[in-house]
């Protein structure tokens, strides 16, 4: 087997960078599922019922989500960080403490979306340039059902 690949066959160095992204992206889905299960707790007002249930449903697939992405970066031979300090202190999501109010919790979780995706598309060009199929295919279907999410918020928004 040649040195320079992993192996699956993917070459080391390209896929450590991959790694370090997908443990990037993997911080930012934490810090997010920690945000809409605050907000599915604490929502108030007239569209409590409605948002209540919205939030469990993302929060549902955010959790499934964290999974797949950690056995994604421990599939290409990575290493998915496990603490809250490193999540913390990696993620560009920042916590969303004590949000009541349903539009501001929308507002939110909008721009939680906004800045997954960007992160998704990255990952998506580094997955090709490292003729990363597996990665590739993950990460553009969770994009295509984040793309719809987001812009169902931002309609509900108006």
């Amino acid at each position: 087997m040649n040195s320079t690949l992993n192996f699956i066959g993917l070459e080391k160095d390209k896929v450590e960078k991959l790694s370090k992204n997908l443990n990037n992206l993997l911080a930012d889905y934490q810090i997010f599922y920690q945000n809409l299960r605050g907000f599915h707790w604490n929502i108030k007002g007239e569209n409590f019922f409605e948002l209540h249930e919205k939030f469990e449903e993302l929060y549902k697939d955010i959790r499934e989500k964290i999974d797949e992405i950690a056995e994604r970066i421990l599939t290409i031979d990575g290493q998915p960080l496990h603490t809250i300090s490193d999540y913390c202190e990696i993620s560009e999501i920042k916590e969303a403490k004590n949000i009541e109010d349903g539009r501001e919790a929308v507002e939110i979780t909008l721009n939680g979306f906004q800045i997954i995706l960007a992160k998704q598309r990255s990952i998506m060009s580094q997955a090709q340039e490292a003729d990363d199929e597996g990665t590739i295919t993950l990460i553009s279907d969770y994009i295509a059902n984040q793309e719809k999410t987001a812009w169902m918020l931002k309609s509900w928004l108006r």
